[in-house]
């Protein structure tokens, strides 16, 4: 039976006007994974953060009388999950923005929260890619990291305002 489900995952993977290889990390034994664990349908999830939820790539917050007792990822036993953070993992070398973005949380978090942080987006993004049946496009993360950019930029701008203080814009050459 596992036989007859992997030939159609790949059937799947080859026949699609998507392809889950596009995205960094995810090579085609991952997607293969994932297409034979979730199938193409990702209706039976509200959205992309239940779907990470449910996979354990998200974390429990215990909080009792406003006081933060713990907040660690669920243990699940799901091998889509477990792809994840291999794929995840995958991307220490990467060039693109996945591979940036597990750096940065490396260096904030440690290797395991980073592992974990980009397991969670990978998921957001496979979740995104099966139910809109899109390619996956890098350049969103690049428009939204301009934007956050030029958000960065005003607030210092007004507080410096605020401070008596003017922003000038440095001369290149």
């Amino acid at each position: 039976m596992s036989r007859r489900r992997s030939t159609s995952a790949v059937s799947c993977i080859e026949s699609s006007e998507f392809d889950l290889t596009n995205v960094p990390g995810i090579s085609a034994i991952t997607a293969q994974t994932i297409l034979c664990e979730i199938g193409t349908d990702v209706s039976r999830f509200r959205n992309a953060s239940a779907f990470a939820s449910w996979l354990g790539l998200c974390p429990e917050n215990k909080i009792s009388g406003g006081k933060v007792l713990y907040t660690k990822s669920l243990r699940v036993r799901s091998r889509v999950a477990t792809a994840l953070r291999m794929a995840a993992n995958s991307l220490h070398h990467a060039k693109d923005y996945l591979g940036e973005f597990f750096r940065r949380i490396t260096r904030k978090l440690g290797k395991p929260q980073a592992i974990t942080a980009t397991a969670h987006k990978l998921a957001r993004i496979v979740y995104h890619l099966l139910g809109t049946r899109e390619a996956y496009d890098e350049s969103v993360f690049h428009r939204c990291d301009e934007e956050a950019l030029k958000r960065a930029q005003f607030r210092l701008r007004r507080q410096a305002a605020q401070l008596g203080f003017q922003v000038i814009p440095l001369q290149n050459g």
